[in-house]
């Protein structure tokens, strides 16, 4: 119960309707939400990926790439935030911009500082990566701006994946080969199913089952190039990533209550064993690395949400 001893002398005052400082810990986990960082391990394992199979090389030359691409993912969803500032004030105040966590001119610097940032370390590779860098970027601000209005914006966000993995590719001591192509291609699909279900969630829109055949692409295509002492190897990582998937759908499609989001994080994290089955696996090394991202893209998402 409140008395009249318990209220402030200046509770009607204008500086007592002011919101409360942030601290500095409430600033960078709105700035880490603002990025989807907890998705950044799936960016890594694309990095991963594409570098192997375009070659591989100097570890620090990977270094780079995952430093660059990480800033490219970051600064695209913190302009996805500026960009959607008006949706977000009637459809999700509770996002950092409309709750006033963060102002838009911040994001907007945050954002453009990082893309401009990545697109320099990609260029560094040569102008092959910078060419694929500069299409990447493209293809992030397009879905940034115009997403919430077409149908078709979970294409675009495959685009960005495709590009991503293509330059990751392009790294590597061989470059972009016949098999990088067609994993960025399967990657692209599993990338369109995953967003189709992610914009039912922001759009309650009625779901469909349509979008789910999307994300057997990369099974298929592994199925299609394992061949001989890969083909066992291959169909075990086929089963794993298809019981995961599995996993992830039964939370939006057979339980009573749906669950989208968690169907949505869970397919996030799911990029990474994508990336695993591209390589059927590769040495006892990168399996444990890629088991890791992977465990690591599902705890970090407990304190930042991915989507």
């Amino acid at each position: 119960m409140i008395g009249p001893s318990s209220i402030s002398p200046n509770a009607g005052s204008p500086d007592s309707m002011q919101p409360p400082a942030r601290s500095t810990r409430d600033h960078v986990r709105t700035l880490l939400i603002l990025g989807r960082t907890s998705n950044i391990p799936t960016v890594w394992s694309n990095c991963l990926a594409g570098w192997l199979l375009g070659g591989g090389g100097a570890l620090s030359g990977l270094f780079l790439l995952c430093l660059g691409t990480s800033c490219l993912y970051i600064g695209g969803m913190y302009l996805n935030d500026a960009f959607d500032t008006d949706f977000d004030r009637q459809h999700r105040p509770e996002r950092p911009i409309p709750s006033g966590a963060i102002s838009p001119g911040e994001v907007w610097g945050f954002g453009v500082g990082l893309l401009v940032l990545g697109m320099v370390m990609l260029f560094l590779f040569g102008w092959g990566t910078g060419v694929l860098a500069i299409l990447l970027v493209i293809s992030i601000l397009l879905y940034d701006w115009i997403h919430i209005a077409i149908a078709f914006s979970p294409v675009l966000m495959a685009l960005c994946r495709f590009f991503l993995f293509l330059a990751a590719a392009s790294t590597g001591d061989i470059g972009v080969t016949g098999l990088s192509i067609w994993t960025s291609f399967a990657l692209a699909f599993y990338i369109v199913g995953l967003s189709y279900v992610a914009k039912s969630e922001s759009t309650r829109g009625a779901l469909k089952y349509w979008p789910c055949y999307f994300l057997a692409a990369p099974l298929f295509l592994a199925w299609l190039v394992n061949e001989g002492e890969f083909k066992t190897r291959g169909i075990t990582l086929c089963i794993i990533a298809a019981l995961w998937i599995f996993r992830c759908l039964q939370f939006t499609y057979w339980t009573p209550v749906k669950n989208i989001g968690r169907t949505v994080s869970g397919l996030l994290a799911g990029i990474v064993l994508i990336d695993l089955l591209a390589l059927g696996g590769g040495t006892p090394l990168i399996f444990l690395l890629f088991l890791l991202l992977f465990s690591a893209a599902l705890v970090f998402q407990r304190w930042i949400p991915a989507t």
